[in-house]
């Protein structure tokens, strides 16, 4: 048993923990994927610890290693393709590793024909382009070709090796090992090219990976006299554990500051946001010496909402309703959330009172058409007040005082309206029970 193993396998699992306790927080399935990598890793390492071992023992362990690294590299492949949870993403992931497993399974056994070599090379080579071609009635992106292409290649160049006179079945196994993570290398830069640190280590660390693999044989059959200790070959992977650490890191801080100016739940513009762009619009109007207005709307009904069906469907109408004031408004405007059932609109590019009002109608209109959410039928309405810049004030605090006051003086006469209707259907209520 190789216990020189024993270092790198803690090292590996308790990056594996720490990759676990960050999306314990955050369940991203790209993520997941990473973990699910790691894991094989850990694997792998475990396998290898044990491949030395004579007899069935070590052949397990040896085949367990490979298979193993094989699975990681194609989890965090998959991982950079933006459909990897569609149904032909999980069968080209694995079909690739079948067909790569069945080989490096050949290779680790005696006296295996050379039509059996041709064979699983075959099916590497068109397996993902037959997976490829059944879904390609289906949106696949880029890199799904690019799969398909590699894996031809690498077919290709699995039937040569083996003609080749001096022919090593280890080659083919380290010529699969060198595409998959090759792959990794190419897939990480293409969807990683904004070009931060996190993703600079982590493609250089899958560029290190891959090279590992035809490097180690180059060197093993040309310069027998230089030893280079295992732990070399293994620090690209702490290379890319590292780089994926320090990507979590800085998507959770762009994620922070991301939610330090938008609302969670609607992903509409904050208090704060709505404040800095009310600012900035004001300063806009009133270099151009036109007019601006400021909606605020308060939703009519959102309590007994709440209280009737519970506060998910509560997030559920406020989404609603913010996905709906997004879609009615024009790219210089802006749409936030400014309390529980509050929303605020700012129109721009000018906009006169008409405009304004004209929209204000448009969303009541629109707010007042029954939907479904949550699988419950919902009918609100919405209370809007409107205040113009210049007419009604001339500051960012006035104009919202203004569209405050006028969104509460609509409010009032929602409630004035409703309790006249009352009461005309308890008159005519009654007068029918006397004509019965």
């Amino acid at each position: 048993m190789d216990y020189s193993k024993v270092p790198d396998i803690l090292a590996i699992t308790s990056l594996a923990c720490a990759f676990y306790s960050i999306l314990r927080r955050n369940r991203n399935a790209v993520h997941h994927l990473w973990l699910f990598g790691w894991v094989f890793i850990v694997i792998h390492l475990l396998g290898f610890m044990v491949s030395r071992i004579p007899g069935m023992t070590g052949l397990l362990g040896t085949l367990v290693g490979q298979f193993s690294l094989v699975g990681a590299g194609i989890c965090f492949m998959w991982a950079t393709v933006p459909t990897e949870r569609q149904v032909n993403s999980r069968h080209m992931a694995a079909i690739i590793f079948l067909t790569t497993s069945l080989y490096i399974l050949l290779a680790c056994m005696p006296n295996v024909p050379g039509w059996a070599y041709d064979s699983s090379a075959s099916l590497i080579a068109l397996g993902p382009l037959t997976i490829g071609l059944i879904y390609r009635r289906y949106s696949q992106h880029a890199l799904r070709w690019l799969t398909v292409g590699f894996q031809f290649a690498l077919g290709a160049e699995l039937m040569v090796l083996r003609r080749q006179a001096s022919s090593d079945p280890s080659l083919g196994i380290n010529a699969i090992l060198f595409v998959i993570y090759m792959g990794c290398c190419v897939y990480f830069w293409y969807s990683h090219q904004g070009g931060t640190t996190g993703s600079f280590i982590t493609i250089g660390g899958f560029l290190a990976w891959a090279m590992v693999f035809p490097i180690a044989p180059f060197i093993e059959h040309y310069f027998t006299s230089l030893r280079v200790e295992n732990e070399v070959w293994n620090l690209p992977k702490y290379i890319v554990a590292v780089g994926m650490l320090l990507l979590l890191l800085e998507e959770q801080i762009e994620r922070t500051q991301y939610l330090a100016l938008h609302d969670d739940l609607t992903e509409l513009a904050n208090r704060r946001l709505f404040k800095d762009r009310l600012s900035g619009a004001l300063e806009r109007t009133r270099r151009s010496g036109t007019s601006m207005a400021l909606l605020q709307i308060d939703l009519d009904g959102f309590k007994e909402v709440n209280d009737t069906n519970g506060h998910h469907v509560g997030d559920l109408l406020l989404q609603h309703v913010s996905q709906l004031l997004g879609s009615r408004i024009r790219r210089s405007d802006t749409v936030a959330r400014t309390g529980g059932d509050e929303f605020s609109l700012i129109l721009e590019e000018p906009s006169r009172r008409e405009d304004a009002e004209q929209v204000a109608e448009s969303l009541s209109r629109r707010l007042r058409e029954p939907f479904e959410v949550g699988g419950i039928q919902i009918q609100v309405d919405a209370s809007i007040g409107i205040a113009l810049y210049p007419d009604d004030a001339h500051d960012a605090e006035s104009l919202c005082i203004v569209a405050d006051l006028r969104m509460y003086e609509a409010k009032e006469e929602h409630k004035r309206e409703n309790r006249t209707f009352g009461q005309h259907g308890r008159t005519n209520a009654a007068h029918e029970s006397l004509a019965v």
